[in-house]
């Protein structure tokens, strides 16, 4: 399926120039009319027709066949509906990058009003991975007229947000071999233009619970024969509150929120069980673990002082993201050459959201960052919003700064130095086959 599919003609009407994408000059003047032209055409044709995770299917022919007409030749499918291509560097055997951005959408209605908004009902690309998506593309143009020194694995990955396609794209063996892996994000905090790059905690982990209370029904208007468990669910949702500000330490971000409670059926009868489910958030492995741990003992034996009895089940997501010094380096040093000093800007946030980039980062050196999506004058809209959209020089900026993250990580492996006094480690040079 060609990637300017004429079935989406919006995605090509009232295109952006040069002069409204609000990408730096030194972006824009990579890039030809006609490249910029498909590179947003790209992204308006997947924010026209988002699949949701596992489900990408189309996503993933339009992104082979955009691969394929800028000239990449080793393309394959990998995780059900990924993508994976190989952009050959200058030296055999040098050390491989791999570069990775996430394809699926969420189930959510968009209500934009753009031209080219989402024509699948319940389904829209509102965290930006049309972005992320079409910023490879642009990374593998820029890779193919200016190649790093070893190969470049392009990682197009499926289910990030039900927190699967990391770890089904490790699973597969693709990555075996890889040295080093660069992965952002979209956010309409920052302008097109400032990137963030720094080392240290960039995301939390995503942990999810439920707690199933369960007691002995009875009448609504004798309760003294009852074990009310919605009682004792009220007495939990208070008592786990205190995990964070009595026993995380201050200086540690945390959060333990519970989302949903059910119980009952009628008004006049106490039921026999309350169930509630939840999300732990942590941005370090020990805080993590407390959370977990003081969730399950409060909640246990709180409803033990209420008469009922709890079962407390976790469900691990993903890790934190934890950006390593030298990484976090080779990053701001690509960043740095392609926009100038000034556009590597501190984050200066707290995000407790998550992301499964971190399972490649539990495995493999990498940096992951944060590119300003929002054009001047524009107001911040969260991600997940059915209004959220990116000003387009996202795409550019993504895709010439990353490029220029393998280039700069490849060589430094290389030539077994590290940047800016990070301390080097060994990588491998083992060229993954496809």
């Amino acid at each position: 399926m060609p990637f300017s599919d004429p079935r989406t003609a919006a995605a090509q009407a009232t295109l952006p120039t040069r002069h409204t994408l609000h990408a730096p000059a030194a972006v824009l003047d990579r890039f030809s009319d006609s490249e910029l032209a498909s590179l947003i055409t790209l992204r308006r044709t997947l924010h026209a027709n988002p699949e949701l995770s596992t489900a990408e299917h189309a996503t993933a022919g339009r992104l082979d066949a955009a691969l394929r007409a800028r000239g990449v030749t080793e393309i394959q499918r990998v995780a059900g509906t990924g993508v994976m291509a190989r952009i050959p560097g200058r030296t055999h055997g040098a050390p491989v990058v791999a570069l990775r951005g996430d394809i699926d959408a969420l189930p959510i209605q968009e209500q934009t009003g753009l031209p080219f908004a989402s024509q699948v009902a319940g389904v829209m690309h509102a965290c930006g991975h049309d972005v992320h998506a079409s910023w490879i593309v642009g990374a593998a143009m820029e890779l193919l007229r200016e190649p790093a020194a070893g190969d470049v694995l392009l990682i197009l990955q499926p289910a990030e947000e039900i927190g699967a396609g990391a770890r089904a794209i490790i699973d597969s063996g693709v990555l075996h071999g890889v040295a080093a892996i660069f992965g952002g994000h979209v956010d309409r905090r920052f302008l097109v233009g400032q990137v963030i790059a720094e080392p240290g905690p960039l995301a939390a982990s995503a942990d999810s619970f439920t707690i199933t209370l369960t007691g002995r029904g009875a009448h609504g208007a004798r309760p003294h024969e009852a074990a009310d468990p919605i009682v004792a669910a009220a007495a939990v949702i208070t008592a786990v509150q205190t995990i964070v500000s009595r026993r995380i330490d201050p200086s540690r971000p945390a959060v333990c929120t519970i989302g949903s409670i059910h119980a009952g059926v009628a008004a006049n009868v106490i039921p026999d069980t309350a169930t509630m489910t939840g999300t732990l958030r942590a941005m370090d492995p020990q805080t993590r673990a407390l959370l977990t741990t003081e969730l399950a003992r409060i909640a246990r034996e709180v409803a033990a002082a209420h008469g009922v009895e709890a079962v407390v089940t976790i469900e691990r997501g993903t890790p934190p993201i934890v950006n390593p010094v030298r990484e976090a380096a080779w990053a701001q040093q690509a960043a740095t050459a392609m926009l100038g000093a000034d556009a590597v800007v501190p984050f200066g946030i707290t995000n407790m959201g998550g992301e499964d980039f971190a399972f490649y980062m539990e495995r493999l050196p990498g940096c992951f960052l944060r590119f300003g999506a929002r054009a001047p004058g524009e107001p911040p809209t969260a991600a997940h919003s059915s209004r959220f959209d990116v000003a387009e020089g996202a795409i550019l900026v993504g895709a010439v700064v990353l490029a220029a993250c393998a280039r700069t990580a490849s060589q430094s492996l290389a030539t077994g130095r590290g940047v800016d006094d990070a301390e080097p480690s060994s990588g491998s040079s083992n060229r993954p086959m496809l």
